[in-house]
């Protein structure tokens, strides 16, 4: 069974205003689709008035009630007609309907359908430069002055007839000028909301863009470092399988060892870019980034894959872990590369020193024949060094060590840490 339907009493009533502001709204876009249908409308409504009033109604309020009808009808037409152009060219309307206004001053048949010329002036304040009120204002004013000058007394006094005519072209002026503002003043709040959203959606992709580039830096770093490490433990088990099988088992478990380790920290990184949760409810593992704590097992694991490592450390360590992470990042990159590109019967050499004020200065050595491998597709691995050391000011240099020496140097220096 469908549910009851609530009786109309029951229902909310639409409160008045915004039933308004919607049938304004219709009305509006109506207008932008069809703006000739709706001139066409208004303009004929103020003919067929001027009209009424040209069949005899303008007798009731003429200084000369004599004049010829066929001249009344023509100039109630003259005053009427140009309206259909108010909106597109109101200043040559309102200079069409002047010689008619003149001709009715003039005659003393004073017309209603002259008002209409109030209409024009509002148009002039709401769509033109308002330097044009000044001669619409005189232009409008005209007609008047013509009547108070021929017929005199009859007409009423210049105070009384210029004053009237005066207020009601400010009021139309005012009404115009007000209507204007308030469209200029709602058009830049949209033209506002629009570029706070442009510049929103600019932000959200440069945020996503960086994010994707942080993500592929560690995936590199990870990933690259760990088949490195497999890759020199596979070569050295092959060697080692046929005079030392204990050797070659111990290789085999660390790659397994490895290999886990890898496949654990790539799963935590998808787990991050994961949209859904499991069951809703379990967030992706937590694990904290790598610092020179783990560095120990990071040389380790190098050793292992059949790179002698030495290490010399001066100073004390006192840096935040974002610099932990740069510094561990920076090694890891190196030492896989010196895996990868320096050959058989190499020895890398790590010189880490902490200077005063949080300075820090590292360089890799290595005595191979060569440094990391061109990548003409967008490699990521000296890239992504430099990306993380300029991230807090710093510099690296990675390239040949100098004749005499033989092998590959890379070197960082990071700056004292700026006090917020």
């Amino acid at each position: 069974m469908e549910p009851a339907k609530p009786a109309p009493e029951d229902r909310a009533a639409e409160p008045l205003t915004e039933y308004v502001q919607r049938v304004n709204r219709r009305v509006r876009a109506f207008d932008r689709r069809r703006p000739l249908v709706w001139d066409l409308h208004i303009t004929g409504f103020w003919v067929t008035a001027a009209l009424i009033d040209a069949s005899g109604g303008w007798r009731n309020v003429a200084h000369n009630p004599d004049v010829p009808v066929s001249l009344v009808v023509t100039l109630s037409l003259a005053l009427s007609f140009p309206l259909l152009q108010r909106r597109s060219h109101p200043r040559a309307a309102l200079l069409i309907t002047v010689p008619a206004a003149l001709v009715s001053a003039w005659s003393g048949a004073a017309l209603q359908a002259a008002l209409l010329q109030l209409l024009l002036v509002h148009h002039i304040a709401l769509r033109r430069p308002l330097r044009n009120l000044w001669w619409a204002v005189a232009l409008v004013s005209a007609p008047t002055c013509l009547t108070v000058a021929r017929y005199g007394d009859s007409a009423g006094s210049w105070n009384q007839q210029l004053g009237s005519q005066l207020l009601s072209i400010g009021v139309a002026a005012l009404i115009g000028v007000t209507v204007r503002t308030r469209r200029n003043y709602t058009e830049a709040l949209e033209d506002r909301a629009h570029r706070l959203e442009v510049e929103r959606d600019q932000q959200l992709r440069l945020a996503a863009a960086a994010e994707r580039a942080r993500i592929a830096r560690e995936m590199h770093d990870i990933i690259g470092h760990n088949l490195a490490v497999i890759t020199g433990l596979a070569d050295g088990g092959r060697y080692a399988a046929a005079k030392s099988p204990e050797r070659a088992a111990q290789a085999l478990d660390a790659i397994g060892t490895t290999s886990r380790q890898a496949l654990h920290e790539l799963r935590r990184l998808l787990d991050v870019l994961r949209d859904d949760e499991q069951d809703g409810t379990q967030a992706a593992e937590l694990n904290p980034q790598p610092a020179l704590t783990d560095l120990d097992h990071l040389l380790d694991g190098v050793r292992k894959a059949g790179l002698p490592v030495r290490t010399t450390v001066k100073g004390r360590p006192t840096l935040p872990e974002g610099r932990q992470l740069t510094l561990y990042r920076v090694i890891q990159e190196a030492l896989t590369n010196t895996l990868k590109h320096a050959g058989p019967d190499v020895t890398a050499h790590i010189d880490l020193s902490y200077e005063p004020g949080g300075a820090v200065a590292l360089t890799i050595t290595d005595t191979g024949h060569g440094g990391p491998a061109p990548a003409p597709s967008g490699g990521r691995g000296l890239a992504g060094m430099r990306e993380r050391t300029s991230l807090y000011g710093g510099t690296l240099e990675a390239g040949p060590r100098p004749h005499p020496e033989r092998g590959w140097r890379v070197h960082l220096h990071l700056p004292e840490e700026t006090p917020q």
